[in-house]
């Protein structure tokens, strides 16, 4: 006797999630996201607008965006994931939807529900998507783990204290310490 079939869901199951739910689809499966803690907020709401001011004193053309925002990662039908940050500096990959493939720079602020998710199931899709940099920064450890994919698999671990150089970029650092004042 066949085994039943697995149910595979799809961005038009995604696209079609009821009015202030959020899920992530990774893969075809669905993944429940919790509401964020203030903290969390607040590092959203100071990380964009550090890289934000950045970029527009720099005359930048990479763009912002806070979750929450769709990422086709994959520019496929069955992942989009909703990075606490993402920086896109390819506006071809922007849609009236969000972006469709790999952000350059991913930024995720883990809460004690979003761990495993945030430390091993999105690296991996980062690393295999094309993300150029992933921070992990983590209010309860009070670090920031750092991958640059195109340098090294094996991430750096920076103290909130310390500024971290932000890799996509030659000159700018950030202290999550200060953005916490």
């Amino acid at each position: 006797m066949p085994l039943p079939k697995e149910h595979i869901c799809t961005s038009e199951d995604y696209w079609n999630l009821p009015e202030g739910q959020r899920a992530e689809l990774i893969d075809g499966h669905f993944y429940d996201m919790a509401p964020p803690s203030r903290i969390h907020q607040k590092l959203i709401m100071e990380l964009s607008a550090t890289i934000r001011q950045y970029i527009k004193d720099n005359s930048g053309s990479c763009e912002v965006y806070p979750a929450p925002f769709a990422v086709n990662l994959y520019a496929d039908d069955k992942t989009y994931v909703e990075p606490d940050i993402s920086v896109i500096c390819d506006k071809n990959k922007l849609t009236d939807r969000g972006c469709k493939g790999a952000p350059d720079f991913i930024i995720e602020i883990v809460s004690p529900g979003s761990r495993k998710m945030d430390y091993s199931t999105k690296n991996a899709l980062y690393s295999d998507a094309g993300v150029r940099e992933y921070w992990i920064v983590d209010p309860l450890k009070e670090r920031t783990t750092i991958y640059r994919y195109e340098e090294d698999v094996a991430p750096t671990i920076i103290p909130f204290d310390q500024p971290v150089q932000v890799g996509i970029y030659t000159d700018f650092s950030i202290n999550i310490s200060e953005l916490l004042k």
